[in-house]
């Protein structure tokens, strides 16, 4: 079956568009794509975009956008999404170089876009800041979270990483760890949304810029158990969780079954697991255990 093969964007509402377009050019370092009126295309540099942002009356995430391969026929996907009673809708002209899109919907009820990858030909501007390399991966809150597994992988070719339990899971449709995280909770919302950086260096970097645009941190530094990234956390100023990490797991060999194999792994070789919740493992290799945030934090919807 085909399906997805990389993340493409995360669209959000935002009330204040040009402080989010600040925040993500200026401190994350992304470039400002194209503009629509009231709508901004961002990207990191691997990336055609990375985030959308529309101008709404309240912060929110609308939707999520995967990448299917680029090749990939949008009417035998759909043809098969169909065939496995999901419905389907599909759009055009929904972004730059964008002609057609797919669209589905989650059991927690969020619209996925589905789209053939885009590559990036044109070299982009340096900008200052951060400066990801690529989106990495979104988390999010669901009321099944069974449901929803169930239909990443059997819908959309996503295979499981890692549980935390049996409410935390990690899921992959590329070699990377994870792509897709869903949390169970009593409504659908971001729990955070992800960026990679190069390595540890880099990340030492975007700490020491974030007094600079009058940002702290919220966890981090650590190395989380799953996965096994190092990661850093804040709040953008709409109040979504941005979390920037390196050295994320991979599994090049698909075959293989486990993780390539790395020095700090406990496991050998590490093989996708149930992670024990009441262990500190399953949260931080190391670092400092996630403080106490308000519930507001995560932006349920």
């Amino acid at each position: 079956m085909s399906g997805v093969t990389q993340i493409g964007y995360a669209t959000f509402e935002t009330p204040d568009l040009e402080r989010a377009i600040a925040y993500y050019t200026q401190y994350l370092g992304l470039t400002e794509v194209q503009r629509d009126g009231k709508t901004a295309y961002l990207a990191c540099p691997s990336d055609f975009y990375s985030v959308v942002l529309k101008e709404g009356s309240a912060a929110a995430v609308t939707r999520l956008a995967l990448q299917l391969a680029p090749e990939a026929d949008l009417d035998a996907f759909a043809a098969e999404l169909k065939a496995k009673g999901i419905a389907v809708g599909r759009q055009t002209d929904t972004g730059p170089s964008t002609p057609a899109t797919l669209t589905v919907v989650d059991p927690s009820g969020m619209e996925v876009d589905l789209l053939a990858t885009r590559i990036v030909k044109d070299k982009r501007p340096l900008n200052h800041g951060v400066a990801p390399r690529k989106l990495g991966h979104t988390a999010f809150f669901t009321p099944d979270i069974q449901a929803t597994v169930k239909f990443y992988t059997e819908a959309l070719g996503f295979r499981v990483s890692d549980w935390i339990g049996d409410f935390f899971v990690f899921m992959r449709c590329n070699p990377d760890h994870h792509t897709v995280n869903f949390l169970s909770g009593p409504k659908r919302g971001l729990h955070h949304i992800a960026f990679e950086l190069n390595d540890w260096n880099h990340v030492k970097e975007a700490c020491d810029l974030l007094p600079d645009h009058n940002l702290d941190l919220i966890w981090g530094p650590g190395r989380h158990g799953p996965g096994h990234n190092i990661y850093t956390y804040h709040l953008n100023p709409d109040g979504f969780t941005i979390e920037m990490f390196t050295e994320l797991d991979i599994m090049s060999n698909e075959a293989s079954g486990y993780f390539d194999p790395r020095p700090w792994h406990k496991d050998h070789p590490q093989r996708p697991k149930v992670w024990d919740p009441a262990s500190i493992r399953s949260r931080n290799f190391w670092g400092l255990s996630k403080p106490e945030q308000p519930k507001e934090v995560g932006k349920y919807r």
